[in-house]
């Protein structure tokens, strides 16, 4: 469905729009075993990187959000491995915006990108250096908003400020989302000509 849409809006998949995925891999299971309710089944670590896989295999999807769950860091290293060269692997559940699970991710292969929450660290301080370690390791790095946001577009500055390369807050709708979209567009404005569009040159491996 989301290939026919990008066509019927007149785009070209994979050229013009890439697909990014959050599977939120931990609400599906834990100790290395996922359950799919709506099929009935269950799959274990090596099962769900093989059904991933072929996602990516089939589909233009240059990111993936938490592909196995929090708990998975087996299964974590060993889909990065295997995907890294094809999209970018995301950490939010399995790392939250912590410099030292950062810093051990990087070092163990396990993802290739850090979503960074302000409010899930605490402090700008803690977000800051979580932000800092998924740079050093030479990983993607997007400033996100959280459930339960309000209308404050600090996070926009900071994914400015940083140079995060990319930021999520969702979709065009609802006034919390709508003031950091409209926050972006008043600081490129501001930025004038100094302001680029990254694309896919913030995604690792594409830069």
């Amino acid at each position: 469905m989301l290939m026919r849409a990008i066509e019927r809006a007149g785009y070209r998949p994979g050229e013009d729009i890439g697909i990014s995925l959050d599977v939120a891999a931990s609400e599906l299971g834990r100790n290395g075993r996922y359950r799919l309710g709506l099929e009935s089944r269950e799959l274990d670590s090596d099962d769900l990187c093989e059904l991933l896989l072929g996602w990516l295999a089939r589909y233009p999807i240059v990111s993936i959000e938490d592909p196995l769950a929090e708990d998975d860091a087996e299964g974590m290293k060993k889909f990065t491995a295997a995907a890294e060269s094809r999209a970018q692997i995301i950490g939010d559940d399995f790392l939250v915006t912590n410099a030292a699970r950062v810093k051990s991710a990087a070092a163990a292969g396990a993802c290739n990108a850090v979503l960074i929450k302000p409010n899930q660290a605490g402090t700008v301080t803690e977000t800051k250096a979580a932000f800092d370690a998924g740079k050093r390791a030479g990983w993607g790095t997007i400033v996100s908003a959280r459930s339960g946001e309000t209308e404050d577009v600090t996070i926009v500055h900071l994914a400015v400020g940083w140079d995060a390369g990319q930021l999520k807050v969702g979709s065009f709708a609802r006034s919390e989302r709508m003031a950091k979209w409209n926050e972006v567009l008043r600081i490129e404005e501001a930025l004038g000509a100094n302001a680029v569009f990254a694309g896919r040159t913030v995604l690792p491996g594409q830069r």
